[in-house]
């Protein structure tokens, strides 16, 4: 008697207990939390990487390499500001070197302890660049780095592979286009009304978001994993060892490489607009009202988050890719237009500002939302958004710093502007035919798996 009640509730309870292949559907209340927890995670997290670069140094002296010599005279002078920008680049290129592996196998209980362990080992580094001497100020920066090129898989991770991930990853990425800008503009207002040190200032930034991140990580920490609807439009999320991550890349390795040439090339136009954007908007005449730097981004994000979250309309994997990949065509127009607009001067510095950065952040923003969320839906593979994520990024700060150590060594390091019009007009058309030719790629491939699956689908039908 005793047996057959334990296996009568036990069936019972099976009944009202959601089983953990079929989870239930998740609420849109639930998801627009996960949205905002992860725009507000990334958006404090930008205030332990960017308020540096609110600053431009320009007092202090420029820092000799003297081990590249060249005629008896050093090869390489930068100027502090280019070597602090270089320093925390290159541990931020190395943390994504890293997050190819360490991010794409992460099991989901680490996640939330990994980022907020990330971010107190950045703000530590921001503690040591605070009070350390002028000559290992770039090394805290390079451990400032170090850690956070990874928070963002861990956080995205969270997002992935749903029936709203456009929406919610449009949200996500608006805040490193709101967050730039804002934490910047905070610097600044340290610098100039708080009286705060230009070296201690990054560190006081990031002490002012601290409490912030850590309630956004407790709320995203919360998300609901996909349920059954979101598996089966687009794919279960799985870890990747390096056979998988290998056998993801050989399968579509022309397409792959085409896109990421792209990325790479709006990484470093957007790196740059980021991180001299004082400097480009003192070589157009305004140097006051620090606080129009974070207007402009405002706008961008506004227009970006609207375009890019309206794929989830767009049910079908494929048409998805070729409807963004579109937009993206047309994006590189516009800063082809707005650089050569410039040039004539019939744009204004906050019409630039915003008609590049629309321009710029439309295709990259769509990276993180649509491009390789629907490359994984639609090859059908097990994979996830966080190795593809982080071999772009990888490669694209590494062309970043490899142009800015170039531009240094050329000379004439003061003026940017004419040296990021010139990077703009190039790039755009370089990146408008890759876009074209990954288009075709990808229409003929994915449609022929497509249609091998639906095949395989008919025959197990008839089978049945």
């Amino acid at each position: 008697m005793v047996e057959l009640l334990s296996a009568s509730l036990g069936s019972e309870a099976l009944m009202k207990t959601p089983q953990p292949d079929t989870p239930p559907l998740n609420s849109k209340l639930h998801l627009a939390f996960a949205a905002v927890a992860a725009f507000s995670t990334y958006f404090c997290m930008y205030a332990f990487r960017k308020p540096f670069t609110a600053a431009t140094y320009e007092d202090y002296p420029a820092v000799e390499l003297g081990f590249l010599t060249i005629a008896g005279g050093p090869l390489l002078v930068l100027g502090l500001k280019t070597m602090l920008v270089i320093s925390q680049l290159t541990g931020y290129m190395l943390s994504k070197v890293i997050g190819i592996k360490v991010v794409s196998e992460m099991q989901t209980r680490n996640r939330a302890g990994t980022i907020i362990a990330l971010i107190v080992f950045a703000e530590l580094a921001l503690v040591g660049f605070a009070f350390a001497p002028l000559g290992w100020k770039p090394i805290m920066l390079f451990l400032n780095g170090l850690p956070l090129g990874m928070v963002f898989g861990l956080v995205m991770s969270y997002l992935e592979g749903r029936r709203h991930t456009e929406a919610m990853s449009a949200v996500l990425c608006a805040s490193f286009i709101m967050s730039s800008g804002a934490v910047k503009s905070i610097g600044q207002w340290l610098i100039q009304d708080m009286g705060v040190n230009e070296f201690q200032m990054p560190m006081v930034t990031g002490l002012l978001f601290l409490l912030p991140l850590l309630v956004a990580v407790w709320v995203l920490q919360k998300t609901p994993r996909p349920d059954s609807s979101d598996l089966r439009e687009r794919s279960e999320r799985k870890a990747m060892d390096r056979a998988a991550r290998w056998s993801f890349f050989t399968a579509f390795w022309p397409g792959f490489c085409l896109i990421l040439l792209v990325y790479m090339a709006i990484t470093l136009l957007r790196t740059v607009r980021d991180d001299f954007g004082v400097e480009l908007w003192r070589d157009m005449g305004v140097t006051e009202e620090p606080w129009g730097y974070a207007t402009s981004e405002f706008v961008v994000a506004i227009c970006v988050t609207a375009l890019n979250a309206g794929a989830i309309w767009i049910s079908h994997n494929l048409t998805a890719l070729r409807v963004t990949l579109g937009m993206m065509c047309v994006a590189f127009l516009l800063v082809g237009a707005s650089a050569a607009m410039q040039y004539l001067g019939w744009l204004g510095p906050l019409g630039f500002m915003i008609a590049c950065g629309i321009g710029l952040y439309l295709p990259y923003v769509a990276f993180h939302t649509t491009i390789f969320e629907r490359l994984v839906a639609a090859s059908g593979r097990p994979a996830n958004m966080g190795f593809m994520l982080y071999l772009a990024d990888s490669l694209g700060y590494l062309g970043y710093g490899v142009v800015l150590v170039a531009r240094n060594s050329a000379g004439n390091s003061r003026e940017v502007l004419p040296y990021f019009l010139q990077l703009l007009a190039v790039i755009a058309v370089l990146s408008f035919v890759a876009l074209l030719l990954a288009l075709v790629y990808f229409q003929r491939v994915l449609v022929q798996k497509v249609d091998s699956l639906e095949h395989g689908n008919d025959h197990a039908e008839t089978l049945d």
